[in-house]
């Protein structure tokens, strides 16, 4: 009777635990034809998230650049990047409907939007949403990951090659101007590194200062 009894509170407490369990989205990518080919993020609403990241094939240029490999780590997004996200999910029933609008545009990688909370479940799948909002949600998780990525990348060329990082950081400001890079918070580590770096370049320390606070705003 002991016995049962504690398998007894032990199953209310897994049921307790599950009813506990805030909401989750996640969004998965595709694209065989990029590298990395497949990546993944899981958000809570507070902005925490993980990142996860499977490399492709690389082709002849990449084969000798500095690609970071998989990637398996916690990232935090803003508050207001995750109240976007869950909104959308709600707006949209959970994602349980059909989002892909079935046009004739170029592949730009099969996304697969997933929500999971005590209040519903859905998932859809699109390479070019007919909703505005989740092909533009889309467009701007691509970028955080791409920033993700890019944040690997700098971690390696501190490592291997220092004197990379000065055209590495041009890039970066330029793309996070344009919005192909979004959420600098996300890796607030390496260029806080960066900008504290005395052996690195001048410039590069004054643009990852600058990246910290762009993304804080």
């Amino acid at each position: 009777m002991k016995l049962l009894g504690v398998l007894l509170v032990l199953a209310a407490g897994s049921v307790q635990g599950r009813a506990d369990m805030g909401p989750v989205f996640r969004v998965d990518f595709t694209n065989p034809g990029l590298t990395p080919a497949k990546w993944s993020i899981e958000m809570h609403p507070d902005g925490t998230a993980h990142f996860h990241s499977e490399p492709g094939e690389k082709t002849a240029v990449q084969l000798h650049a500095i690609e970071p490999g998989a990637l398996d780590r916690d990232i935090r997004l803003s508050r207001e990047f995750a109240d976007r996200a869950f909104g959308t999910a709600h707006r949209h029933r959970f994602f349980g409907e059909a989002c892909e609008s079935h046009l004739k545009v170029a592949f730009q990688g099969a996304k697969t939007f997933t929500y999971t909370g005590p209040d519903g479940t859905g998932s859809c799948e699109f390479n070019y949403s007919k909703s505005k909002d989740i092909q533009a949600l889309g467009e701007s998780l691509v970028a955080v990951a791409s920033t993700v990525v890019e944040g690997a990348r700098l971690e390696l060329l501190l490592q291997h090659d220092p004197l990379g990082l000065d055209q590495e950081m041009r890039f970066m400001k330029e793309a996070s101007e344009d919005g192909r890079l979004q959420q600098m918070g996300a890796i607030e580590p390496i260029l806080t590194k960066l900008a504290e770096d005395e052996d690195v370049m001048e410039r590069v320390r004054r643009d990852a200062r600058q990246l910290l606070q762009d993304g804080a705003k």
